[in-house]
């Protein structure tokens, strides 16, 4: 029988899965309508629908494999339901880190000010630097399935239960295999950290030199730098927290009966691929605009509704 925290965690981790598919979703309608409209899409929407598209899928997955790890663990460790859960996570969670780290490092290019050769040479390349990711991100694939297969056939070994394997190996055996796993996501994610330095650095560089010229108000570049910032250092948290997640639930396999704090982890999980579409939505003008939109419009029909009923 489950408990009313457990319950609770369980709800939150529905509503949290709901508003994410829908802030995700609404971030790619927006880009398609825009796309539609002007018969261009820029290098920026394609971003943002790849990063919205991959956290989709992301959130699905979490909460299939945390609710059949709940609700039907026989069934979760029967058959090929752990492959095919694996291969799809290691997929999406590595498509969205490497369209999170091109956004990254997209804004750092457009806004960050550097005069250095090197800043300036990779300034008008932003399009093959962005193609050189996702190159690296089907490389990281290519070198993580196999590892997958290794530790999925390691458990089948040992009776096909994780946790069991998972209390008979050692620490540094378990922290390598999980080290070789999400070796191309810590990459991305040093690279992420990089850009977002490098764009504190350039907006201290710029406060700095507009001390002189005090207006009164927030010059364009200072904004820009402020609401990259916000979308970056967000990301970098959530980051974070996803990752604490996800070792929460790691750890739950070596304590089957904590089905507590496992439902715990899946909510701070969740909150990364939910969470951030709603601060992408905040800081781009062109999302913020058709969201406001979308409420008035919503508004509008909660007001003649009432009216059109007899």
């Amino acid at each position: 029988m489950r408990s009313t925290v457990e319950g609770l965690l369980i709800f939150i981790v529905v509503t949290e899965s709901m508003l994410g598919i829908l802030g995700n979703g609404f971030i790619i309608l927006v880009n398609l309508i825009g796309y539609v409209k002007n018969k261009k899409i820029f290098v920026i929407g394609l971003i943002l629908i790849g990063l919205s598209t991959s956290r989709i899928f992301l959130i699905w997955i979490i909460l299939a494999d945390g609710f059949l790890k709940i609700f039907s663990p026989g069934v979760y460790l029967s058959g090929n339901v752990i492959d095919y859960i694996s291969y799809s996570w290691v997929i999406t969670n590595q498509s969205s880190i490497a369209f999170a780290t091109s956004l990254s490092i997209f804004y750092f290019l457009k806004i960050a000010n550097f005069s250095h050769h090197v800043f300036l040479w990779l300034k008008g390349r932003i399009n093959g630097i962005i193609l050189l990711l996702m190159g690296f991100l089907f490389i990281s694939w290519f070198f993580t399935f196999p590892q997958i297969v290794k530790i999925i056939n390691e458990q089948r070994m040992h009776g096909n239960t994780t946790w069991t394997f998972t209390l008979q190996m050692s620490k540094s055996e378990f922290l390598s295999h999980q080290i070789l796993l999400n070796l191309g996501a810590i990459f991305l994610l040093i690279v992420s950290l990089v850009t977002c330095f490098l764009l504190i650095i350039s907006l201290w560089r710029h406060n700095r030199q507009m001390q002189l010229n005090v207006t009164g108000f927030r010059d364009p570049s200072t904004e820009a730098h402020v609401k990259a910032m916000k979308v970056l250092i967000s990301f970098l948290i959530l980051s974070v927290l996803y990752l604490i997640g996800i070792a929460i639930e790691i750890t739950c396999f070596t304590l089957p009966e904590n089905r507590l704090l496992f439902s715990f982890g899946m909510t701070i999980a969740v909150l990364y691929p939910s969470g951030h579409s709603f601060i992408l939505i905040l800081a781009n003008s062109k999302l913020t605009q058709a969201f406001w939109k979308v409420v008035e419009h919503l508004k509008c029909c909660v007001r003649e509704k009432p009216l059109r009923t007899p």
